[in-house]
């Protein structure tokens, strides 16, 4: 199974970005999908969540600003990211959980892609 993202690139202070990440491979079903994100010197975080069933779940900071959502035709998950600030910059990574076609329940994360959030 390979995540591939997509969408990263540099953007003004209060502008919108749409990272995508696509799921291939040997699937059976995708289960939670999410974003994760990590600025120079600081940990991974957590962004954004999604069920297979849709509910969402957010970090405080992005709260009323990013939108995960995703496409289970096309196993692809999406962050709309509006009013982007300077500390949003980070490289994103997607990451989901996969069963495959083994029955084999996994991780998986997907080479990141850089958001620069700058004037």
């Amino acid at each position: 199974v390979q995540l591939q993202a997509s969408g990263g690139g540099l953007v003004q202070p209060g502008g919108s970005l749409r990272l995508s990440c696509a799921a291939s491979g040997s699937i059976y079903r995708i289960n939670t999908m999410a974003w994760y994100r990590q600025a120079p010197g600081k940990q991974r975080e957590l962004v954004a969540t999604i069920t297979s069933g849709g509910s969402t779940n957010y970090a405080d900071s992005v709260k009323g600003r990013f939108t995960i959502s995703r496409d289970n035709a096309k196993n692809t998950v999406y962050l709309q990211m509006n009013s982007l600030k300077p500390e949003d910059t980070a490289v994103y990574y997607c990451n989901s959980h996969v069963t495959d076609r083994k029955m084999e329940g996994m991780y998986y994360w997907g080479k990141g892609t850089q958001v620069t959030v700058s004037s």
